[in-house]
């Protein structure tokens, strides 16, 4: 199973930015569709965005679109996620997770990965 071990988060001021990274530990990190999601205090895990294999085609859930940008650098074995205008309701603990499928602008998780330990994103007002 691939492993993979988030970071970047931190406390930001609403407004700011952060960038988020992800490594994986093998290189079949290339064939999987990869995503983020996160999980604020007493919310269900839900999806951020998405991004295909070759880095052709993005997804984004409504909340974030035009705010975060997902990338990849298959070379490295690295997921990121470029946040802008961050704002108190973006305060969660990231995750990388490779994703099974898309519908519309929601991806859903592989039921066949592990989690990560995640990424702590607090943004203050």
């Amino acid at each position: 199973q691939v492993q993979l071990v988030e970071s970047g988060g931190g406390l930001v001021q609403a407004g700011g930015s952060l960038r988020l990274s992800c490594v994986a530990s093998e290189r079949t990190f290339s064939r999987f569709r990869m995503g983020w999601f996160r999980q604020a205090p007493g919310k269900e895990r839900e999806f951020v965005s998405a991004i295909s294999w070759n880095g052709e085609s993005t997804y984004y859930a409504d909340s974030v679109k035009g705010r975060f940008t997902i990338s990849r650098d298959n070379v490295e074995n690295t997921l990121y996620l470029q946040m802008n205008s961050l704002k108190p309701e973006d305060t969660a603990v990231y995750y990388c997770h490779p994703v099974s499928g898309c519908s519309g602008s929601v991806c859903y998780e592989s039921p066949f990965s592990s989690w990560g330990q995640g990424t702590q994103v607090t943004v203050s007002s």
